[in-house]
């Protein structure tokens, strides 16, 4: 089984994910990444972390690995995964690298690598450096060795990185912060607080276990509360890490990913700031995402599943805005990667600009009834290979036609496989999705 998944290395942490396995991906890394490097100047390596206690001493093996390798690291702390890719592009270094696993819950952790520049890795350097993994060397030796330094100013410079992409102030937004206990808890609420807008904090008192638990994106229901008992204009709903961002209306309403995307196209296409009238956006964007880009008239590249499969289509095409259901938002004039704060800055200044409520705005689309189940407990590399569920899915989608949709995929990041469909009627797309999730199951249980 393959490393990498959709998003960097991830599993168990001190089970899967190792202080060992760690060590020898950042020494593999260091060596992948700065091959070709004729700088006369030491390589040098940005390391930040989510809350999660595992972070600490998987944070110690990567700077170990690194620094054996001879990169001089330069730890940031706990900061946002898109932090690290700032921060990398920003200050020229070789590489970066994020200890978190996300949404994940708390045992669990995960590498994630950004080259020189700050771009997540493409699946051919993973594949490098994996194959590199463990193999001899010639370790330096006296100052030939990496130093290590705690960057003290990283925090600062990231927010006033995200502060540089405000054009309209947020003064009379009422904004309520789910903040996930996880990575954005330092800085989620300072930003939204410098930018104008009145800003109530939940879930921002991270302890390294309670990150994602029973809050963030993946959990909604304290926000969703929190925001009608506040008369708060919407909620923002941060990830572990904060590289997604869904959001709340005032009514207490989900407002997924592709809504936010609807609401970002079509400001940004009133004001001509779209690039090429088009989004880029997976597989997994709701059919009524895609009616309403046809609706406004704006075009839609499809990519994978994966924010990194989205900016690689956006650097191809020169969009300049992309993005994914789950809240991964990449807004390319300001970032490399998704950000989720720079996500919500954006929605927040739509709001102030038109002076209507977040559930006026999303409007811009009718969301389809979908219905997504996770199989455990499965063969998920054997998928492609039955023909069983191969017809299964063809015969729904020539009675669906464009009244529906069918994706049924193996997760890049957990052990399963997950079947999404979309239909007219919540009816529907139930039993659709349980017939076919059913022979998933029996074809293919371990």
């Amino acid at each position: 089984m393959a490393l990498f998944g959709t998003d960097g290395v991830r599993g168990l942490a001190n089970r899967d994910l190792t202080a060992e396995l760690a060590l020898d991906v950042a020494v593999s890394a260091a060596h992948i990444l700065t091959e070709g490097n004729t700088s006369t100047s030491r390589a040098r390596a940005i390391v930040g972390q989510d809350s999660r206690a595992s972070g600490e001493f998987l944070e110690a093996a990567v700077v170990a690995g690194l620094a054996s390798a001879g990169i001089d690291v330069y730890r940031v702390g706990i900061l946002p995964t898109p932090a690290i890719a700032h921060l990398v592009a920003e200050s020229g270094a070789d590489l970066g690298v994020m200890l978190s696993a996300s949404h994940n819950p708390m045992p669990d952790n995960g590498i994630k690598l950004f080259a020189t520049g700050g771009g997540k890795l493409d699946d051919a350097l993973e594949e490098k450096i994996e194959a590199r993994l463990g193999e001899s060397w010639e370790r330096p030796v006296g100052k030939d060795v990496g130093r290590v330094v705690l960057d003290e100013s990283a925090q600062e410079r990231y927010i006033f990185h995200l502060l540089s992409s405000i054009s309209t102030p947020l003064r009379g937004i009422k904004v309520v912060v789910d903040c996930a206990n996880g990575a954005s808890s330092r800085v989620a609420p300072k930003v939204y607080t410098r930018a104008g807008a009145e800003v109530i904090t939940i879930s921002a008192e991270p302890n390294g276990w309670n990150i994602n638990e029973n809050c963030g994106s993946t959990h909604l229901e304290n926000l969703k509360a929190r925001v009608v008992a506040e008369g708060a204009d919407l909620g923002i709903a941060h990830d572990g890490d904060a590289d997604r961002c869904l959001a709340v209306d005032g009514n207490g309403n989900e407002i997924d990913g592709d809504f936010i995307m609807a609401i970002l196209a079509a400001d940004m296409k009133e004001r001509g700031r779209l690039k090429n009238n088009r989004v880029v956006a997976t597989v997994m964007s709701n059919l009524g995402f895609v009616q309403a880009m046809k609706k406004l008239g704006i075009g839609l590249e499809v990519t994978a599943v994966g924010d990194r499969y989205v900016l690689e289509k956006m650097n191809a095409t020169g969009d300049n805005l992309g993005g994914e259901q789950s809240g991964h938002i990449i807004l390319s004039d300001h970032a490399n990667t998704g950000d989720g704060i720079l996500t919500a800055l954006s929605l927040m200044q739509v709001l102030a600009r038109s002076g209507k409520p977040l559930a006026e705005l999303a409007k811009v689309m009718v969301r389809f009834p979908q219905v997504l189940i996770n199989v455990k407990g499965v063969r998920k590399d054997e998928l492609a290979s039955s023909s069983k569920i191969a017809d299964l899915i063809a015969a729904h989608t020539a009675k669906f036609g464009d009244a529906g949709r069918i994706l049924v995929r193996a997760s890049g990041t957990e052990p399963l496989i997950r079947v999404m469909v979309e239909a007219e009627s919540d009816i529907t797309a139930k039993s659709v999705a349980e017939e076919i999730a059913a022979l998933v199951e029996s074809e293919l249980k371990i």
